[in-house]
């Protein structure tokens, strides 16, 4: 089996920059400023090589051979499994379940335990600033048992009301859904209280670290949460490849997800017995090779240092944001006292498509919309936002190119 190499650094921008192929190609004859990181990171050239070298080295499928190639793809497989247990700080290795993202993983947890435990007249609590993929699922849940979905207001500055939410809470309250860190926002949630309070009422709690895992610190003991979910792609690893992970003695006593290969130990046409953890999740061939290739992303990120990296991301928003605040008729929208580095914004009279649009003539990535979380776009009373998010390899340079581009777009549109 062929290993890529991990270049290690110290945190230099325009070295690790030269280790992102993409960001060396030109849009529409500008050179590429991605402000689009909050959507999906770009990816490192390791994480590229690991995905060749699997296809080219040891294809095979995992767990059931017994010949060289199968063994080498089942120890990288199950190698990845081993990475995200030390990332999240699990307990066991057991407790981590492959899924094909964050959005899988609130499904699996609403389809299995969910169904199980939830009945007519029980409350789940969301908050007003989830992603569609921590709402959908739930009202899902509610309309088929009858149960009641409850929403955690936030202020006008985008930061939870936890008065408000100690106040949903009841002995009817099962369970807790919250987004860790907003991608429309950039707020950071206080997960911990918020599980505390929920375990106070013997509800469980779901934490959705899309957002967080790349940007923060993230131990799942520490925060006590019942489950945890997030995804590769926002982690500069592959797309369609995420992880729940769950208490040992919960994921136990949740029924199967989907039936198939590999989540079975014997089958017969009268009785099942099903699989242990993690497998008992994991039916069919999985996505191996993103799997893979998604701890060539964590290795990459874990060498060049979170803290690092977050120092990075943390000048880059206080600058971007200085510039921004300057811009006559423009307004941040999101003001919470904690933020990761996503910068969400409106001007007067603009609609946002139009802004990323001319801003996208000019090389510049950035997103424009609801940002798949229509109910808070309605209690702020916008159709959408402009949003620019920040990651490891973006510059200065990069936020001056920005500035200048939205102050000609504005100009274009007045």
């Amino acid at each position: 089996m062929i290993e890529p190499a991990i270049i290690e650094t110290s945190f230099d921008v325009y070295a690790i920059r030269q280790q992102f192929p993409v960001l060396n190609r030109e849009v529409k004859g500008k050179p590429l400023v991605y402000f689009d990181n909050a959507a999906t990171t770009q990816k490192p050239q390791v994480v590229i090589d690991a995905l060749v070298n699997y296809y080219t080295g040891y294809n095979a499928n995992i767990h059931r051979g017994i010949h060289t190639l199968a063994e080498e793809a089942t120890a990288a497989f199950e190698a990845t499994r081993d990475a995200i247990k030390e990332f999240v700080n699990a307990e066991s290795r057991e407790q981590i379940i492959f899924t094909k993202g964050t959005t899988e993983g609130i499904n699996l947890v609403a389809q299995t335990w969910g169904r199980q435990n939830i009945q007519a007249g029980d409350e789940i609590i969301i908050s007003n600033m989830e992603h569609h993929s921590n709402i959908v699922p739930w009202y899902i849940l509610c309309q088929e048992k009858g149960a009641v979905l409850k929403v955690i207001p936030i202020s006008d500055e985008g930061e939870l009301d936890m008065e408000a939410f100690e106040k949903l809470l009841s002995p009817k309250t099962k369970l807790v859904s919250v987004v860790h860190v907003s991608n429309a926002l950039g707020t950071i949630n206080p997960v911990k209280t918020i599980i505390e309070k929920a375990h106070q009422v013997g509800a469980l709690a779901l934490v959705d670290g899309a957002q967080s895992t790349v940007h923060l610190d993230i131990d799942v003991q520490a925060l006590g949460c019942d489950f945890f979910v997030f995804s590769s792609h926002k982690l500069y690893g592959p797309t369609g490849m995420g992880a729940l992970y769950g208490k040992k003695d919960i994921l136990e006593a949740m029924p199967v997800y989907q039936g198939g290969g590999e989540m079975i130990k014997e089958v017969y046409f009268d009785n099942i017995i099903y699989n242990d953890l993690p497998y008992k999740y994991e039916a069919g061939t999985p996505n191996i090779a993103d799997a893979i290739a998604f701890k060539s992303a964590l290795d990459f990120t874990k060498g060049i240092g979170k803290e690092n990296i977050r120092q990075h991301e943390n000048e880059l928003l206080a600058y971007a944001t200085a510039q921004l605040e300057a811009i006559p008729g423009l307004r941040i929208i999101g003001q919470a006292k904690q933020k990761i580095s996503v910068i969400s914004f409106v001007i007067d009279n603009v609609h946002p498509q139009d802004i990323g649009i001319l801003l996208d003539n000019r090389g510049i990535a950035v997103r424009t919309g609801n940002h798949c979380a229509q109910p808070l776009m309605d209690r702020l009373c916008i159709r959408g936002t402009t949003r620019a998010s920040f990651a490891m390899y973006n510059t200065k340079e990069e936020v001056d190119v920005l500035i200048a581009g939205l102050q000609k777009a504005i100009k274009l549109l007045a």
